[in-house]
């Protein structure tokens, strides 16, 4: 039946409350109404083109099989599709996935646009309520979609150690996505990337759970906005993979998590619990694995007791994609899809994406009684206040004219460039070799990571993209001479390169080498057992250090890596990680100088990968890098034949300047355990350029009734200095920042001695 004066409607009513409209549509809902709320769909699955096929990676024509639309052939929206996809009961979202490859320019953002219009229209105008999708997407660093600006990866940005940047690359990025129609980010994520051979590091903001949270809290308010209501410039936004998947077994994806309870509550349910608290997210994603036999998909004790019952979550769960259907074909705890729906939905779980398990099951479960009709109505409540927050109901289309306007504008690709200066790190600096001076008449480009923009997972490439020798070339002072050779692939074993480059080194007054991964070895699903140089790579910087002439590494990767002997022996590196469109441009800055470095690594790179896991935050029992009382050698906590300590730890980076710390006080020195501390650093710029520094304050409690980690990150704040200029950085640490969970399980300060660190300095306080 069409949707007929909608606006007579008492859910359209803009004078009532939002939960008065919800009460008013949910009681006008029938059974198979509510539940096509409750299930997701590709968008793939309403469009149809020449060949006729969706987006579906599992259906001829997708990505990695070999049909494609013919030539001149246009995507398009197909009713008869949608009806389909009606009758399924899953049109409460609409998962806009970029399957597709867009080589057709009337298959581009018009397109794209021109898609969730026309589903819409069809929700809006031929549906019986005519209640409009949330159209969703990825936004990680910007929108997922045809001709948006491409930012730093997570990873990247995350080593800016800057929320404010983090906030605005959001903003940017949401307003790109809702012109076009989208209205919901699955961003951020939230992992604690502790496992560099699980492919998806790069979509996380790094190992300690306060730099996470930090990130997360700006990122979010960056996407969804300052009020309550979501305005057509912002997105609701998706903590993810709610929680701990960044540290699966083996550094599989979707392989099972070993956390204890006190850890999870310590440290990887801390950022979650800062974006429904503080951020007040919008939407969770439970990730794929288990915990201790339990997946997060009926996971009761996560999605129910913690996140609504102590977080006071209001918003909804979507089940990360086929995650639901996964206790059946995955973790095998139950046998049928019905269990499957009974157990995820009675468990917390609103959104079966894509629908398989609800659906028209969910419908007959409840009319058999089976499911209590009542967690349909829960869930349905919380998806239709999520439209209402959105204001999808008055509009629920993208517009095509400010789409093209503000996508990739000259502002949002200047941003692009800032935020990948800032997130750039130098690693050493041996010799003063960088910034490249006057006298450097002749630069040899080489590496498989030279003449292309990694960019990363979860965007899509475009006319804009700038790759490092692109950078270079445009860059270097007129007369200098620039060579290009890759000399090897990323990956595989083939030598035949290497003369090129080594003979290119030779004749050249220095060497720029850009080595690290690119998506085909670095994306979701494609796990490493290793996280040194894939291929030859190694051997290719080897080769080219026995010239004799200088070398500068540039590290483009997505992961930790492991290099322990370009450490050792090449006297530049610069970490730039996956930086995004503007990458070439920014590089470029740095290595010319334009720009002074100032990231910080968000994660600790180990010297191989024997020395997994390696983070900075470790009980002190795992390692003797950090002690509290005594020396390594009285623990013996070592290697045999190495280290045990990472080759750069977590909050490690270098600048064009020198930086002093002096004066670290901290008042008062003794308090009550529901007390504040109030501590102050001096940083100076002694050097002879502008640069920022991230201040960085830990704290370590010194003897405690359970055993906590050596130190811990508990604020920072980036400052810029001239040269010669002095500032003091004061910080204030709370109660919560001195808590542990005890044995019983609760948050606790207890009384004693507790350590500050700053810059290499140290002071003590007591709680009494």
């Amino acid at each position: 039946m069409a949707n007929k004066n909608k606006n007579k409607r008492p859910w359209m009513d803009s004078g009532k409350t939002i939960e008065e409209r919800v009460e008013c549509l949910l009681a006008e809902m029938t059974l198979e109404e509510k539940v096509s709320q409750m299930g997701a769909s590709y968008m793939g699955d309403i469009v149809g083109g020449d060949d006729d096929y969706g987006m579906d990676p599992n259906v001829e024509g997708a990505p990695g099989n070999k049909k494609k639309v013919s030539a001149g052939g246009k995507y398009r929206f197909d009713p008869r599709k949608m009806k389909k996809v009606e009758d399924a009961l899953g049109t409460g979202l609409l998962q806009n996935y970029v399957y597709h490859s867009f080589e057709n320019p009337e298959d581009g953002i018009e397109g794209y646009v021109s898609m969730v219009n026309e589903a819409q229209d069809y929700l809006v105008k031929k549906t019986r309520l005519g209640i409009p999708a949330i159209i969703t997407t990825e936004g990680l660093h910007g929108h997922w979609a045809p001709e948006a600006t491409i930012f730093p990866h997570s990873i990247s940005i995350a080593s800016s150690w800057d929320p404010l940047l983090v906030g605005r690359m959001g903003e940017i990025a949401a307003k790109e996505a809702r012109a076009s129609g989208a209205a919901q980010f699955f961003s951020p994520v939230l992992e604690l990337a502790r496992e560099p051979r699980w492919s998806r590091m790069q979509e996380s903001y790094g190992e300690d759970p306060y730099l996470v949270e930090r990130m997360a809290v700006a990122f979010i308010k960056g996407v969804q906005g300052d009020s309550p209501f979501i305005d057509d410039e912002h997105c609701a936004a998706t903590a993810k993979h709610f929680v701990a998947h960044g540290s699966p077994e083996g550094g599989l994806n979707h392989g099972p998590v070993s956390v204890g309870s006190r850890e999870m509550k310590q440290m990887f349910l801390r950022p979650f619990e800062a974006a429904v608290r503080e951020a007040g997210v919008l939407s969770v994603m439970p990730a794929y694995h288990e915990i201790d036999g339990v997946p997060l998909a009926c996971h009761y004790e996560y999605l129910t007791k913690v996140l609504r019952h102590e977080w006071g979550f209001r918003g909804y769960t979507y089940s990360d994609w086929g995650a639901v259907e996964m206790l059946k074909t995955r973790h095998f705890v139950a046998s049928t899809l019905e269990e499957t729906a009974k157990m995820a939905l009675e468990a917390g779980m609103d959104v079966d994406a894509p629908v398989k398990s609800y659906g028209t099951r969910l419908v007959e479960m409840v009319r058999q009684g089976k499911v209590d009709v009542s967690y349909v109505d829960q869930a349905v409540r919380r998806l239709l206040r999520l439209k209402f927050i959105l204001g999808i109901f008055e509009n629920p289309y993208g517009n095509i004219e400010k789409t093209k306007k503000i996508r990739n504008c000259r502002e949002h690709r200047q941003f692009a460039r800032k935020a990948a200066q800032e997130s750039i790190i130098l690693l050493k600096n041996q010799g003063g070799i960088l910034p490249l001076g006057k006298d450097v008449k002749s630069i040899a480009v080489i590496g498989p990571n030279a003449d292309v923009a990694q960019l990363g997972d979860y965007c899509v490439a475009h006319g804009n993209i700038m790759s490092p020798l692109e950078g270079i070339r445009k860059r270097a002072p007129k007369g200098v001479r620039i060579g290009h050779a890759r000399g090897c692939s990323l990956w595989k074993d083939d030598r035949s390169g290497f003369p090129e480059a080594v003979g290119l080194a030779s004749d050249s007054d220095i060497a720029i080498m850009f080595m690290g991964e690119a998506k085909e070895i670095c994306n979701e699903g494609r796990d490493m057992h290793f996280v040194e140089l894939a291929g030859v790579q190694e051997d290719l910087v080897k080769a080219v250090v026995a010239t004799g002439k200088p070398v500068v590494v540039v590290l483009v990767n997505g992961r930790s890596l492991a290099i322990e002997w370009i450490a050792e022996h090449v006297p530049a590196i610069l970490e730039t990680w996956f930086a995004g469109e503007e990458q070439g441009n920014a590089i470029a800055d740095i290595l010319w100088g334009d720009v002074n470095p100032s990231g910080k690594l968000p994660v600790s790179l180990p010297r191989s990968t024997g020395h997994l896991p390696c983070f900075y935050n470790h009980l002190p029992s795992a390692r003797g890098s950090y002690k509290r009382r005594g020396s390594r050698e009285s623990l013996g906590m070592d290697y045999l034949l190495s280290s045990a300590d990472p080759l750069f730890e977590f909050g490690f980076g270098l600048s064009y300047t020198t930086f002093e710390y002096s004066n670290l006080q901290v008042a008062p020195a003794s308090i009550r355990c529901a007390g504040n501390v109030d501590v102050s650093v001096n940083v100076k710029n002694t050097g002879d350029r502008e640069g920022a520094e991230v201040v960085q304050l830990y704290i370590n409690d010194l003897y405690s009734s359970m055993e906590t980690p050596v130190k811990q990150l508990r604020r920072f704040e980036k400052v810029w200095l001239k040269p010669g200029e002095e500032k003091k950085v004061r910080f204030t640490l709370k109660p919560a920042d001195l808590a542990f969970v005890n044995l019983q399980m609760e948050w606790v300060v207890e009384p004693g001695e507790f350590e500050v660190m700053s810059g290499g300095l140290k002071a003590s306080f007591r709680v009494e």
